[in-house]
């Protein structure tokens, strides 16, 4: 049991401890801490003795307290100065000389942003608005609204990501169209949907699980296959600066009728041959077809009076064509030596 004799020694040894804030908390003023048991061992002091002893006990509290507050502001000031700051373009051990050089590094656009930003300018000189896509969807705008019912096999072909409460992370940017259609309509519509896409994937040399896509719809009346390949054509012409060849043939997609995939000739070896075409002289390069009639009427346009076509393509694989990159994997793996060549 505590006397007042025992609370200085208490005293004394709390304005000497050096321990840290949560050690001086839980030793002193913890559920078992001494100044704690003290004061619960006032009830057994004698009554003569208790006015004293309640002084003491009450002082020794104070003081704990305000040892107790200090040393939080003490440890809260070092913490601040030690916090690492991941903007820094240096670490605390850079030598003071290497500072100048390190602080006169400029930063850069991502070469996935710098295409983007391409891509848009060349698709608004050819009169096309611009609508970013998101990066969290409903089932409607991804399925259903495309063309793909409940139970639609043609759902498996994406390997999509869940959240528990029902919404999915867009495997397409053709999420998109629905909401183009109503945004932009009555036609002409005219409008790229550049944004992020997700799907549940392995990753390897040219598969990512992370990857960008430009979707683009065109709606008027009487638009034609014709039409779209002449769009397509002059849009990746721009952009790889270099006349090209195209053929198509068939695919399928729900959302479209009919389909096809976009080929040209190798830019690089002007079909001779190359590991960028797999020595085969072409590059199959894009989805695309007619828009699907029940796809127009979800976006609340008639297909007896407009028609339509769309395409998607990866930026991913297209920078990685236009730049020479081997590996989708680095566009994404933060290393500053591959991102500072461009």
């Amino acid at each position: 049991m505590h006397t007042v004799k025992t609370l200085e020694k208490i005293k004394t040894e709390i304005l000497k401890d050096t321990t840290t804030h949560a050690e001086f908390k839980e030793k002193y003023l913890g559920t078992k801490g001494i100044v704690t048991l003290a004061f619960k061992d006032i009830s057994e002091i004698d009554k003569k003795d208790r006015a004293e002893y309640g002084k003491s006990i009450n002082e020794l509290k104070n003081i704990s307290t305000d040892i107790l507050e200090k040393k939080k502001i003490q440890e809260s000031k070092t913490t601040t100065n030690e916090k690492i700051d991941p903007t820094a373009p240096f670490d605390i051990n850079t030598p003071a000389d290497m500072l100048p050089k390190i602080l006169d590094l400029k930063g850069s656009k991502h070469p996935l942003h710098k295409e983007v930003e391409i891509f848009a300018d060349i698709f608004k000189d050819m009169g096309f608005d611009i609508l970013e896509s998101r990066q969290i969807d409903d089932d409607y705008h991804m399925f259903e609204s495309l063309n793909f019912p409940k139970g639609h096999p043609a759902r498996d072909m994406y390997d999509t990501f869940w959240t528990e409460d029902g919404f999915v992370l867009p495997a397409h940017t053709s999420t998109m169209q629905n909401r183009a259609l109503k945004k932009f309509g009555p036609p002409p519509i005219r409008v790229v949907l550049p944004g992020r896409c997700f799907r549940n994937e392995a990753t390897d040399a040219s598969h990512e699980h992370t990857f960008y896509q430009i979707e683009g719809i065109y709606v008027d009346k009487g638009i034609s296959f014709a039409n779209m390949q002449a769009t397509i054509k002059t849009f990746l012409e721009a952009y790889l600066e270099k006349e090209l060849e195209i053929k198509i043939q068939p695919a399928f997609y729900p959302f479209t009728e009919p389909d096809c995939e976009f080929i040209i000739s190798c830019p690089f070896c002007d079909k001779t041959g190359c590991s960028t075409c797999n020595h085969s002289g072409w590059i199959e390069l894009m989805g695309c077809g007619m828009i699907h009639p029940n796809v127009l009427k979800q976006g609340g346009i008639d297909p007896d009076i407009y028609s339509g076509f769309a395409w998607g393509f990866g930026v991913d694989r297209l920078t990685m064509i236009k730049l020479g990159i081997k590996d989708i994997r680095h566009l994404r793996d933060s290393n500053l030596n591959f991102l500072r060549q461009f």
